[in-house]
């Protein structure tokens, strides 16, 4: 049943795939949207340990956004003036204090030369439940999580270099958020995110990417993921994906039960891809 969710979900997305034409109306983070009706999909992300972050560093901010609600987010400055940013993109629970703490963490390993910014794309509401993750997910508002990601890069500059990173839900909308910031996005990482697959769209991405997956992952599984590596090669655009013997969520910041060897081995992916595209280190 679960297989035939995805293959449907998939078939949906992917309609124009090989004649490249557009998907005709269902987005690709609103296809990862509508797993949250999958009971066994809630039940594989394990509920978040209680943590309480404190950093002398990191602040809680807002910038404006153009409907007038201001947003939300989480941001460590670079110890210098630089014009390098990386958003970081929450997994379906929110903007807790587990995504805190993992942004403060690139933060440090980046040597602190980068500014980052933690998007809040669900208006200061948290889970800490399945139930209301996935309410949380399948209500989030597409206009309105692309008029945040909007205001972050006016807030960001326009001569920001801008990479992106997420997981699960904040996987898909790393992606978009590459694809929206045009010449200004230099590097995006997905974790087990939905990732798009409209060649079309897809030809308009200025920055490499970098995918991580699970193989037992049933929704953004194995063949969601050659699909995606079938379109980014037929858009001509820079695509490296590193698949892991895990589960859906193995590396998630909140995750208690977290796959230690698979996250390293992915977090170490990950620095060096955003110290070669970010940075410029080779």
């Amino acid at each position: 049943m679960n297989r035939l969710l995805t293959i449907l979900i998939l078939s949906l997305l992917c309609s124009g795939l090989y004649a490249q034409t557009p998907a005709c109306c269902t987005s690709a983070t609103r296809s990862f949207a509508a797993f949250a009706s999958d009971k066994s999909f809630n039940s594989q992300h394990e509920i978040p340990l209680p943590y309480r972050h404190n950093s002398d560093i990191g602040k809680d901010i807002t910038f404006p956004v153009e409907d007038g609600q201001a947003a939300h987010a989480y941001e460590l400055r670079a110890q210098k003036p630089s014009p390098l940013w990386l958003f970081v993109f929450h997994e379906w629970w929110g903007l807790n204090d587990h995504i805190k703490k993992e942004a403060e963490k690139l933060y440090k390993d980046l040597g602190g030369k980068v500014n980052v910014l933690a998007l809040d794309l669900y208006d200061r509401q948290v889970a800490t439940t399945r139930e209301e993750a996935a309410q949380l997910m399948q209500s989030a508002q597409e206009a309105r999580i692309r008029s945040i990601i909007r205001g972050a890069a006016q807030y960001a500059g326009k001569k920001a270099h801008i990479a992106t990173i997420g997981w699960c839900f904040g996987g898909g909308w790393s992606m978009q958020a590459a694809l929206m910031l045009g010449k200004q996005a230099h590097a995006c990482i997905i974790y087990y995110g939905m990732p798009e697959q409209n060649i079309e769209k897809l030809k308009s991405l200025r920055a490499p990417v970098l995918g991580i997956f699970a193989t037992q992952d049933r929704w953004i599984n194995p063949e969601v993921v050659k699909a995606f590596e079938q379109a980014m090669k037929a858009a001509g655009k820079a695509l490296e994906v590193y698949s892991y013997d895990a589960d859906h969520a193995f590396a998630n910041p909140s995750n208690p039960h977290y796959q230690s060897e698979a996250t390293a081995q992915a977090y170490d992916k990950t620095l060096k891809f955003l110290q070669r595209h970010l940075l410029g280190k080779d």
